[in-house]
């Protein structure tokens, strides 16, 4: 006949109950159920005064007592925007690999997707999460909405990382990505560089300028031309939102409307859905183009020569940075202590690892 192990909730006659452990410690019913099931919300002084009463009342057997003083795993969430873009996909693809092996250090983290480039949708799945988590790193964008979910969350003790676009002025913890202006700046020359200073038409596609990175990518690489290329002239900043598909249809109009293209740079993600409309017009070789990240796809376009240099960044060392940051900061510590900042490096088929 099997015996029932005692839980917290077991309340069985002749015994201590919840109420009495409660009593004891100077705490509501409520508060001390949170406390012996190692919910949020309780600090851990109180924790230990309701471990004392549970102990001293024998409302648990030694073996729950140690399981409740276990600090409780830190949650993590990565909360990304859904779609076709191959580096966001990578980014969360990595996150589902650490979840497993941080489990032995009482780190749990997931990846939640979102609808991307709704300001809206991202304040409130951002308030959403933040009640059930210790921290979130999120892919942020411009708008007050957003600015005021990350200060409530922030009031509430909820540690909040931006990624890979920034959103300086605002509550987060830390930043974690490339530094984007320069970003910009290194595609601007590459592109002049490649184009031995001639002059002609250059081409811009956004995923969308609600992202300060790719604002910023876009005021970097404007900067280097003025300064250094007079002769190359943009000729139209378009949105495709990190959509292969919209991308492709962008690019497509920028070269039917500007059939003297002689260059192309690819602020956001996506840029198969571009190489797809340089090779159907049968200016892959001949219009230099250049984007960001190496995946799958940028990286076969860089070995047919269809994509000219991609500036790129670190999936894997972007996601542990978050980690390293979040452990910081719950341990107290400087948010960046020991953390290495995030570097770009450019990559062109010469030099593909």
């Amino acid at each position: 006949m099997k015996t029932k192990t005692s839980t917290p909730s077991a309340e069985a006659p002749g015994r201590s109950r919840l109420a009495d452990v409660a009593r004891v410690a100077g705490v509501s019913k409520a508060t001390a159920d949170r406390a012996l099931h190692a919910r949020k919300g309780v600090r851990s002084a109180t924790v230990q005064r309701v471990v004392r009463a549970a102990a001293q009342l024998g409302y648990l057997p030694d073996e729950s007592l140690h399981q409740v003083l276990r600090p409780r795993p830190m949650e993590l969430i990565f909360l990304l925007p859904a779609g076709t873009n191959q580096f966001i996909r990578m980014l969360g693809d990595y996150v589902g690999i650490v979840e497993k092996q941080l489990e032995p250090f009482n780190v749990r983290c997931r990846r939640v997707e979102i609808e991307g480039f709704d300001a809206e949708v991202l304040a409130a799945r951002l308030l959403r999460h933040g009640r059930q988590c210790d921290g979130i790193a999120f892919v942020p964008l411009e708008h007050p909405a957003v600015r005021e979910a990350v200060a409530t969350l922030a009031d509430q003790g909820v540690h909040l990382l931006t990624l890979l676009s920034d959103l300086p002025g605002s509550r987060r913890a830390a930043y974690v990505g490339i530094d984007n202006h320069a970003a910009g700046r290194t595609a601007g020359y590459l592109m002049g560089r490649m184009l031995d200073r001639k002059s002609g038409k250059v081409g811009l596609i956004a995923g969308s300028l609600s992202y300060r990175g790719h604002e910023e990518r876009e005021v970097g690489f404007l900067q280097v031309l003025a300064e250094q290329f007079p002769g190359l002239r943009v000729v139209g900043l378009r949105e495709g939102h990190d959509d292969v598909a919209q991308n492709y249809r962008q690019a497509r109009t920028l070269l039917r409307q500007h059939a003297d293209l002689v260059a192309l740079y690819n602020i956001g993600g996506a840029s198969e859905g571009i190489g797809r409309a340089l090779k159907e017009a049968g200016l892959d070789h001949k219009v230099v183009f250049i984007g960001h990240e190496i995946t799958p796809d940028t990286r076969a376009m860089l070995i047919d020569g269809t994509l000219d240099a991609a500036i790129n960044q670190n999936p894997q060392t972007e996601v542990m940075n978050c980690v390293r940051i979040f452990a910081n900061l719950r341990a107290g510590r400087d948010a960046l202590a020991g953390v290495e900042p995030v570097r770009a490096g450019i990559a062109v088929r010469e030099n593909l690892p």
